[in-house]
């Protein structure tokens, strides 16, 4: 009788699994759809106006809140962690784009211009806050208020990209605040020149392309060129050769009708006779 109920209690548990399996792969379906183009645009839209907060603030957990409250408002159903996890893929393919030539990247990577105005914004930012808060004292507060800007789940590989000169300066002691001032610069001065090695890199290919662009007008230009020219040849040819063959035309039709006129007159002058 045990044995049987076992049996029994056994079969009840697998139908329902039967019964809940389909239902936990369409949650699991439903839960992670896929980003448009057009939402991930939007998001980083709201992401860029946060980002200021997101520098500012020790525990960011709130302000996903807030961006997964205004993409809803927006009509995009995506929570806090969804938002938070799609900025990171996004940034970890900013980050990997930074060898590789402008043209090359927008054409791998659509949103690389909002993720770039982002830093941009906030790198002006920085220089701003250093210029307004008195120098080095100010630069400190800034570097640590960046540094510290991720939550408890962890996010700060965004902001050790920002500002990983600034780690290596802080080596304490009395001196803490005047290195923080010049890990900025240093920091500053590394983005400008990546920023002038992108716009290089994108100027050269830009040229090869437009000198490419040239050779191969240049090329099209003279086969056309030889294609005239030969067709002016070969009319020229032709109108010769039209020529003659009038010419000669004429010249037959002359003596036809001078033999025509020689055989009329002896045929008159026979019938005069």
């Amino acid at each position: 009788m045990e044995g049987h109920h076992r049996h029994h209690h056994h079969q009840q548990q697998q139908h329902l699994q039967q019964q809940q399996q389909p239902v936990s792969v369409n949650v699991e379906a439903d839960r992670f759809p896929q980003w448009s183009v057009q939402e991930t645009k939007d998001f980083l839209m709201i992401r860029a106006e946060l980002d200021q907060s997101f520098m500012e603030t020790k525990r960011n957990k709130l302000l996903w809140e807030v961006i997964s409250t205004r993409m809803r408002e927006k009509g995009y159903n995506r929570s806090a962690e969804q938002c938070k996890c799609k900025w990171k893929n996004l940034f970890t393919r900013y980050k990997g784009c930074g060898t590789v030539d402008a043209e090359t990247v927008r054409q791998q990577f659509p949103f690389y211009d909002e993720l770039q105005a982002i830093f941009t914004a906030r790198m002006q930012s920085v220089l701003c806050s250093e210029s307004e808060g008195g120098g080095a004292t100010g630069s400190k507060k800034k570097a640590a208020q960046a540094h510290l800007s991720s939550d408890e789940d962890d996010d700060t590989e965004e902001n050790e990209y920002s500002f990983r000169k600034k780690k290596k300066g802080k080596t304490g002691g009395g001196s803490s605040s005047k290195s923080g001032s010049i890990n900025i610069k240093e920091m500053l001065e590394d983005f400008m020149r990546q920023q002038l090695q992108m716009e290089m890199q994108w100027r050269e290919a830009l040229e090869s392309r437009e000198n490419e662009r040239r050779m191969k007008e240049m090329e099209w230009r003279q086969t056309m060129e030889a294609l005239e020219n030969e067709r002016i040849i070969m009319e020229r040819r032709w109108r010769e050769r039209e020529e003659q063959r009038r010419i000669r035309e004429e010249a037959r039709a002359e003596k036809r009708d001078a033999l025509i006129t020689a055989l009329l007159n002896k045929l008159r002058r026979e019938d005069q006779m």
